[in-house]
């Protein structure tokens, strides 16, 4: 998750009566760094973007271009127009700050050395790592040597823009090259560390959603609508399927657009061991809850379509309460707009599902996870049933511990602990819990 710099003008309103059941807080919650309108105009241009690919039928090369392209660039624009991004202090730019170009052209010479070796460690890790040999990263090897290249030659006119006006132009990508170069002397050894795990943090997680990508686009600008909604489980399953495309289209977004000048870039990448080993056992090829896995709590079990087959309201019901919980984790995802990455602090977040709690998308996850797999019966007995709930259990301790150890991270900046402590006070299970305490009686 992400968190945040600028707090809000609003005020939350005290109300109700000293020993009244409602609770009562003067906290502000602090302001977004992305405001609702982005990821609206971002889910609204990726549909555009899908119903072009679908009529125009073009290759799905050119569909992953078009609904990767179009969200991205409407999203910029309103992060610039709208958001003003690019204005904030947290940018580390002073567009009034104006380098002699002896000086511009020095540093941005180190910073592209090392961009460029960057790109090549991350390009022959995708070669020559076995994992992404498999089929399915073949597009993100592919477009290794491709992309990387031009965007390497490309570089220097983005480094010198905005090495003119950094108010440290001396960064983590300029340590690096340094450190590439051999001038340890100049080299801050912490600095090379942030810089390395962050672009590890791009590396590893870009090849995973670019190796998802394919499969969702092609299933989702293929669909046969005219079947989807003759009846409700079709439609559940159609809705269902439309969320998880938008997460990943826009998640892969947040991943590609980390750019200073827009206050999207990495500050800092989670720096503990903990956190990182929290994460990425929920990814391949290290992740636990595949099949066959220590925590493959589906095995010996039958999804919720076979348990309430032909009881159709039921199946409407529990069909409704999946789609509203898939809703609420793609909406935390659009809710970065071009800011989503795991493992990272790109700006807090206080809009969409994180006005009522810090961890949206782990908490709607893990019920959904519930509701489809029904864990708690199975064809096996009953011995199978509480193996599956104990092993469903641990795949929710996973996501809390993903959830505590991103607050370990998150927690150095001043404005994550006002809005953790603003939901605290406000958010949804804090509103449950004081709407069911009674009111003091004399």
């Amino acid at each position: 998750m992400s968190t945040a710099i600028e707090t809000n003008a609003s005020e939350k309103k005290s109300v109700g009566a000293p020993h009244s059941a409602t609770f009562v807080s003067s906290r502000q919650l602090p302001k977004s760094a992305v405001s609702e309108v982005t990821g609206l105009i971002g889910v609204v241009s990726l549909f555009c973007a899908t119903m072009g690919a679908a009529y125009f039928e073009v290759s799905l090369l050119q569909s992953i271009m078009m609904l990767l392209g179009l969200p991205a660039a409407t999203m910029i624009a309103s992060t610039i127009l709208l958001d003003k991004a690019h204005l904030r202090a947290s940018t580390g730019l002073d567009y009034g700050l104006a380098r002699h170009q002896s000086e511009v052209m020095e540093i941005t010479v180190t910073k592209t050395i090392g961009l460029g070796a960057t790109f090549l460690v991350i390009a022959l890790a995708y070669q020559l790592i076995p994992t992404y040999e498999a089929s399915k990263y073949e597009l993100t090897r592919a477009l290794s040597l491709v992309v990387f290249p031009l965007l390497w030659i490309l570089s220097p006119i983005y480094i010198a823009f905005t090495t003119r006006h950094m108010v440290d132009p001396r960064d983590e990508l300029w340590h690096f090259g340094k450190l590439v170069t051999l001038n340890y002397s100049t080299v801050d050894r912490q600095k090379v560390k942030d810089h390395c795990r962050a672009w590890l943090v791009k590396g590893f997680f870009l090849a995973f959603m670019i190796s998802i990508l394919p499969t969702n686009i092609h299933s989702m600008i293929n669909a046969d609508l005219s079947n989807f909604f003759s009846k409700p489980l079709p439609t559940v399953f159609f809705l269902i399927q439309f969320t998880f495309f938008v997460d990943v289209c826009i998640g892969t977004i947040g991943y590609l657009c980390t750019f200073k000048a827009l206050d999207s870039h990495i500050r800092t990448a989670n720096p503990y061991l903990s956190s990182w080993v929290a994460a990425l056992i929920c990814y391949p090829p290290f992740i636990l809850m595949t099949s066959g896995g220590p925590l493959d709590y589906k095995s010996g079990t039958q999804d919720w379509t076979y348990w309430f087959e032909g009881m159709q309201l039921l199946l409407t019901l529990w069909g409704s309460a999946i789609v509203v919980l898939a809703v609420i984790y793609a909406w935390a995802t659009v809710a970065f707009g071009i800011r989503f990455s795991n493992l990272t602090h790109r700006g807090l977040i206080t809009t969409g599902p994180f006005r009522y709690a810090k961890h949206p998308a782990y908490l709607s996850k893990n019920a959904m996870w519930w509701l489809m797999s029904v864990p708690f019966l199975s064809n096996l007995g009953t011995a199978a049933a509480i193996q599956s709930c104990i092993l469903l259990l641990g795949v929710n301790a996973v996501y809390y511990a993903r959830a505590k150890t991103e607050e370990k991270h998150l927690m150095a900046d001043a404005d994550y602990r006002e809005y953790s402590e603003w939901i605290k006070a406000n958010g949804l299970f804090s509103r449950i819990h004081s709407g069911r305490r009674k009111p003091h009686t004399r």
